[in-house]
């Protein structure tokens, strides 16, 4: 285990990182977030990853080396660093690694197909990735096409490593090593950040939004830095804080906990795979009080405790975003002995950017009354209070909670921009507010209330799925004449694709063929669940009539969104 003692970081606090800065100023960077705690927090856990168990001290000293290590390859400010990998101690690291030398993190989604994670990194310009070799096949495919020049492995190299270190067309040669052999390369000492301002991009992550193909929102070390705090002060987090990773780390940075947790001298507790037994068995072993997630891992929870009178061992705080959950899961997961808190936003928001904040005198409610409060999507966060519901003309709805308009933010907790994309950023700032593209209602309390998705938009469990991306691939099947796809309710994802198919005349197709046929073209979590054969509602101009498709499929049911 590499190791770092105390007195090396006690340098941290005579450095002259400041240089040149007010006395009354310094950056606001989340990196400085795992200084503080590895001055307070050394000797303390930090992180728990399967049997590996890190102190403070000792994630700052692996931080620091493959910061050092990363620098020592040619990787500069500025270059993108990919991440493709489960969550993990060394995904963690990575949050604070890269961005030590001013490179910029890219948390890659792992349920995407080879094609989607071929195209961002080519799009990023990813000059190294850090990548567990069970997604190797995904990056294969898209190799050739990317700026990859070194590629480190967690754990160990796959089969096929060979292929990773290949002569490039340009005569350089791209290195492969495993994570472990990259950082004891690396040096220790703690230097100084290589950003002068804190509006420097920190991470792009990328968000298939309403087009095909995925867009790179910027986040800045003052934004991610800000954001922390706002989930730190949300979610009580504080030093005696156990944190269970059921939220993947690549997802908005894992909605900024990653810097979050950190923050507050909190302890780490990596869970690679969300599985039922094992958030159960970790929450009791590693006396676990926070966790994050979507509905989808609430239903889980409630649905597959161990006992039918199961209540957590001790008080379990969860902040859940996307769909909200039935009413029913909120009364089970309550009854259970969790606090819960319902969290809104998008990846243009560094992951939530409102939260259903509860107020003392709803506590005398019904549960019915409760969990209607509870699913609202609510005010801004205490450092991003900027939120308003506005009409085509940009006048704000009235607050009567029923006339709906588009949900728009601004301030902290907005994106710097969408990466390489000067027009989509610009039409997502139009008016100075960034547009959501998500509809709803003010309420005279000033919550807000999500009523639909503009551009038809699916979550299914946390993730965001274009119907428009997955229409393309199903009119792509040589006996679909027209299509459309909706989302429609999921007792597991809260919602998940169906398919409206036409066959082209004396064509045949079964369901089974349409889903199999989209599945080998996308990530298998957009592809249709089910198929419907027949002509689609149209109006007189041939426009497909998208409402009645959905109100075919929710009737008699509230849906469910985020």
């Amino acid at each position: 285990m590499i190791e770092l003692d105390r007195p090396t970081f006690q340098k941290l606090w005579s450095r002259d990182q400041w240089a040149g800065l007010p006395v009354n100023k310094s950056l606001l960077s989340p990196l400085s977030f795992i200084e503080r705690s590895v001055h307070v927090y050394g000797d303390k856990t930090a992180m728990v990853d399967g049997s590996r168990r890190l102190t403070y001290e000792q994630l700052g000293a692996r931080t620091y080396r493959l910061a050092s290590a990363l620098r020592a390859t040619g990787i500069e400010k500025g270059d993108r660093v990919a991440l493709l990998a489960y969550n993990s101690d060394e995904a963690l690291e990575a949050h604070f690694g890269v961005p030590q030398i001013g490179a910029v993190l890219v948390a890659i989604n792992i349920r995407l197909s080879a094609d989607e994670i071929g195209y961002i990194l080519a799009h990023c310009g990813a000059k190294a990735i850090i990548a567990h070799p069970d997604f190797a096949h995904l990056i294969a495919p898209g190799l050739a096409a990317s700026d990859l020049e070194h590629t480190i492995w967690v754990g160990h190299e796959p089969d096929g490593a060979a292929e990773f270190a290949r002569p490039r067309t340009d005569g350089r040669t791209n290195s492969t090593a495993t994570y472990e052999d990259f950082i004891a390369s690396g040096s220790p000492e703690p230097f100084n950040l290589a950003i002068a301002d804190e509006e420097d991009p920190i991470s792009i992550n990328y968000t298939s939004g309403t087009t095909g193909r995925p867009k790179g929102v910027m986040y800045t070390h003052r934004g991610a830095y800000l954001n922390a705090l706002g989930e730190v002060y949300h979610s009580g987090l504080t030093g005696d804080s156990v944190y269970l990773w059921t939220l993947p780390m690549f997802h908005c940075n894992g909605w900024c906990y990653t810097w979050g947790v950190t923050a507050a001298g909190a302890t780490h507790i990596a869970l690679p795979r969300v599985e039922p037994k094992a958030i159960f068995d970790l929450i009791e072993r590693e006396r676990v009080t926070h966790l994050c997630g979507a509905p989808t891992v609430l239903v889980m929870i409630a649905n597959e405790a161990p006992t039918k009178d199961y209540r957590f061992p001790r008080p379990l705080r969860i902040l859940t975003a996307g769909a909200p959950p039935p009413p029913t899961v909120i009364a089970r997961i309550e009854s259970m002995g969790a606090v819960l808190t319902h969290a809104y936003g998008l990846t243009e928001t560094y992951g939530p950017h409102t939260v259903s904040e509860w107020q003392i005198k709803w506590n005398d409610k019904t549960p019915e009354e409760r969990s209607r409060l509870k699913a609202r999507q609510g005010v801004g966060f205490i450092h991003a209070p900027e939120l308003r519901v506005v009409d085509d003309e940009m006048h704000d709805v009235p607050a009567d909670g029923t006339t709906m308009g588009e949900v728009v933010m601004r301030g902290n907790n907005v994106m710097k921009g969408y990466f390489n994309d000067p027009a989509a950023t610009e039409k997502a700032f139009r008016g100075g507010w960034f547009h959501s593209g998500d509809l709803g209602v003010m309420h005279p309390d000033g919550y807000i209330e999500l009523r639909d998705r503009a551009k038809d938009i699916i979550i299914s469990g946390g993730e965001n799925i274009s119907t428009i991306e997955v229409e393309r691939v199903v009119y792509a099947h040589p006996a679909v004449l027209e299509a459309a796809v909706i989302g429609v309710p999921d007792e597991k994802w809260g919602e998940v694709p169906k398919a409206f198919v036409t066959l082209k005349p004396g064509a045949t197709a079964s369901a089974q063929d349409i889903i199999a046929f989209c599945r080998d073209k996308i990530a298998h979590f957009k592809a249709p669940k089910t198929v419907e054969f027949g002509p689609l509602p149209k109006t007189s101009t041939g426009k497909v009539q998208k409402f009645k498709l959905r109100d075919q499929e929710w009737a008699g049911r509230e849906k469910r969104i985020n």
